[in-house]
């Protein structure tokens, strides 16, 4: 008997309980906050469990229960329902595409009721287990190209049925998966490949299709020789893909004047040039050289099909990118958001107004401030002082699950950890940047802090059982 209860303390002992109180404050800090962008000190009510704030009290509340109740399943169980809890979330996103509830735009809510659930918020929790008993199957190797495909068609499904719901906030939020892709090994040209996609997106609207070029050209040359080193044999590349240049830019300026008849040999041209890289990179048996022109001839490609993409966007999409970038300025329509959230924050100045005293929230100067700008608040009522501080805490919070997985034992428990920090990061950095107007708008929720019952109790999910496998492993090893 006393063995036992002695079992039980040690294994209670080991839950990594700096991380449950931060996890927990974070809650608290975010409950205050909401309840300040709701305030409304002219009310007779007081206190109203009907109001958001009260709300989010019994939403904290479950999520202490599901927390407890997480604790105390066997995480063998996370293992064996780590498929059928996948699949049976991506049937519910479907079926949401035909049931749900149209929402600002999005059909990504399911109405029961007076009770609204958003499974877009749960399918990430289950993508993260998928992926996680995936990943740490034993047929599995990052190095095979099957189980990459396999590993990105897990990703790319619940990502695919949330787009076509009309969420492209949510279905953004899976792409960070791909620093636990990363960690286990990915290719890491992919990732540079991606910050080319990203880097030629932006640009494409501030500089000209010759300054665009000329540096895809330096970006390219630059990778290649860091790569490969011996830069006496880097001038015939470098040659190549200049004389390649050349022709595809001259090319589209005489088609675009009108002078086409020019066209065939021009492309012949830059075909030729190409060529004769790709041909004298096989025979030095440099692949990276190989690379560095694909990556070049996919750049330029890119280039030209940009506008065609951005136009497949929606208004309010384009809109906001334009605002973000600064070619177009609409401070009263497109822009106010942002605008106004920024002001808040400036407002705040070093330590803030104090709590339930910032102006610009107390008379819904802000748009969504209790959700997607809760963030203003923060910025507004604690300041610059405040700001940092729940920043660092998030920060910390997220350090503390990559920690949890590089001390798991098992793939699996890493992968999960790893992709639960991954989703925390980006939720954080995405939701800061665009009220500070660094980022687009694109409509995802601050961790812990946006209003929001689905929110909150998905990532209770996510956080709790990667305490529970981390848990676990400590008493297994003793640590």
């Amino acid at each position: 008997m006393t063995g036992s209860s002695s079992n039980n303390r040690t294994g209670r002992s080991r839950i990594d309980w700096g991380s449950v109180a931060i996890f927990f404050v974070l809650m608290a800090l975010g409950w205050l906050n909401i309840y300040a962008a709701v305030f409304d000190d002219s009310a007779a009510g007081g206190f109203s469990m009907s109001s958001r704030y009260g709300s989010q009290l019994v939403w904290m509340g479950v999520c202490v229960l599901a927390a407890a109740v997480i604790m105390l399943i066997d995480e063998i169980y996370y293992h064996i329902l780590a498929y059928p809890s996948y699949v049976l979330l991506l049937a519910v996103l479907l079926a949401t595409l035909f049931l749900g509830t149209e929402v600002n735009g999005a059909k990504s809510w399911l109405r029961f009721g007076g009770f609204s659930l958003q499974p877009a918020e749960f399918a990430k929790f289950t993508t993260a287990l998928a992926l996680a008993r995936y990943m740490s199957s034993y047929s599995f190797s990052m190095a095979d190209w099957r189980s990459r495909l396999y590993a990105m068609l897990l990703l790319a499904a619940p990502m695919a049925v949330i787009l076509l719901q009309n969420d492209a906030g949510s279905a953004i939020v899976f792409a960070s998966f791909l620093i636990v892709f990363y960690r286990e090994g990915f290719n890491s040209w992919v990732y540079v490949a991606l910050g080319m996609v990203v880097f030629l997106f932006v640009f494409s609207f501030l500089w000209s299709p010759a300054a665009l070029l000329a540096a895809v050209l330096v970006i390219c040359t630059l990778l290649e020789g860091i790569m490969n080193g011996g830069w006496t044999d880097k001038v015939r590349y470098l040659a190549a893909v200049a004389l390649a240049a050349l022709a595809i830019y001259l090319t589209a300026a005489l088609v675009t004047h009108g002078r086409a008849d020019f066209y065939p040999c021009l492309l012949a041209a830059a075909g030729l040039s190409l060529v004769a890289a790709g041909i004298y990179a096989w025979r030095t048996k440099l692949k990276n050289v190989l690379v560095c022109i694909g990556m070049f001839v996919g750049a330029v490609a890119f280039t030209n099909v940009v506008d065609v993409a951005f136009a497949h966007l929606q208004i309010h999409q384009q809109k906001r990118i334009l605002d973000l970038l600064g070619v177009e300025s609409d401070l009263q329509y497109w822009g106010y958001n942002v605008n106004q959230s920024k002001i808040a924050i400036g407002s705040g100045g070093f330590f803030g107004k104090g709590y339930l005293q910032g102006t610009q929230t107390k008379y819904d100067f802000v748009p969504e401030q209790s959700t997607d700008f809760i963030f203003c608040t923060v910025g507004e009522e604690w300041g610059f002082v405040g700001s940092a501080v729940v920043l660092g805490l998030f920060c910390w919070l997220i350090l503390r699950l990559i920690k949890m997985g590089e001390r798991q034992q098992e793939a699996f428990g890493r992968v999960y950890c790893y992709g639960v920090a991954s989703i925390f990061f980006f939720h954080v950095l995405v939701n800061v940047g665009m009220t500070i107007g660094i980022m687009p708008v694109i409509g995802i929720p601050l961790p812990l802090f946006s209003y929001g019952g689905s929110s909150l109790f998905a990532f209770t999910l996510l956080f709790f059982v990667a305490v529970k496998l981390d848990s676990r492993r400590r008493e297994s090893d003793g640590h």
